[in-house]
């Protein structure tokens, strides 16, 4: 008897765990069949000397064309990082705006009434289309801990056409699926946007949830949503092939060059282009604010061909 309870429990797990991974294998390649040809690209800035080149109206029409909407998604836990990137990086949005999972009265946010953050990212995606789809052409969207510097943002998408479904960041392959890692912060043109809210409420395409025994994160679950629409990810590189969205701190990777390049430890860190680094703390958003936009040294000038200038009404810079 022992022993056919035995064979009968050992029948059952193996049965669940193969059920598991057909439906995760099912999941992860929806989407193959119907999935057009699509080589991975590396992105990268344009050229500088390509923009001197630029006439002077051409470079202030270019200035002001470009408009980014940012969405940040936070919880209550996230009350001290949300306060820091309100009073530092998100005034360089041309405008920004809090969704959050619960109301929160300490801070003006969106309620999405939703601690699942997949859901919280697709009500975030079709609030920002509804309301802003003829007024923003490129959507930022962030984690609280994430730092984002917006003005090398609108210079790497300078040269790259919003009415294009551009699905931009720091990419991750996992399978077959290739997503944007949210941890970097991930780009949307208005193109992608509108695809995405078209296939939202086909849950055959893009399920509000993922239907596995365990659920995937949400920026894979993007990906999945996105392959349906023709839209793929692509890796965000500067002109030296560097990553421009990063999924950590700058502090980490310059701990990594000492190890690593210990004689180009600058140069070996990141990016001078950088959009974006994560897993900052509250202070550490402070210090990146004053080293990014304050200190300056003397007797270095620097003269950029093309300057954004923050939003009209923007108390910071």
């Amino acid at each position: 008897m022992l022993s056919e309870s035995s064979s009968f429990l050992k029948g059952m797990m193996l049965g669940s765990i193969f059920c598991a991974l057909i439906t995760m294998l099912g999941h992860i390649r929806i989407g193959h069949g119907n999935r057009m040809h699509h080589e991975h690209h590396h992105l990268q800035a344009p050229n500088k000397e390509d923009i001197s080149k630029i006439s002077e109206d051409e470079r202030m029409e270019l200035s002001k064309s470009f408009r980014v909407y940012c969405i940040i998604l936070v919880k209550p836990k996230d009350v001290s990082l949300w306060a820091a990137v309100k009073e530092t990086w998100t005034k360089h949005c041309d405008k920004a705006e809090f969704f959050s999972s619960e109301n929160v009265k300490v801070f003006e946010s969106i309620n999405m009434e939703t601690n699942d953050m997949w859901l919280m990212m697709r009500k975030a995606y079709k609030y920002a289309f509804d309301k802003y789809r003829d007024q923003y052409n490129w959507f930022f969207l962030a984690r609280p801990s994430t730092f984002a510097i917006i003005e090398n943002l609108k210079y790497f998408l300078l040269k790259k056409d919003p009415s294009q479904p551009f699905y931009l960041g720091h990419t991750i392959k996992s399978g077959d699926l290739e997503y944007v890692s949210v941890e970097g912060g991930i780009v949307l043109s208005i193109e992608s946007i509108k695809r995405l809210n078209s296939l939202l409420s086909i849950p055959e395409k893009c399920p509000e949830q993922g239907g596995m025994i365990w659920k995937i994160s949400e920026d894979k679950q993007l990906a999945v949503c996105l392959k349906y629409a023709g839209v793929f990810a692509e890796n965000a590189e500067d002109s030296e092939g560097k990553d421009v969205f990063n999924t950590k701190s700058i502090g980490l990777f310059i701990k990594e060059a000492m190890t690593n390049h210990p004689n180009l430890v600058v140069e070996g860190c990141c990016s001078d282009m950088a959009v974006t680094f994560n897993g900052l703390t509250p202070n550490q958003m402070h210090v990146m604010m004053y080293g990014v936009y304050r200190l300056r040294a003397f007797g270095h000038i620097f003269n950029d061909a093309l300057v954004f200038l923050p939003p009209n009404g923007s108390d910071n810079d």
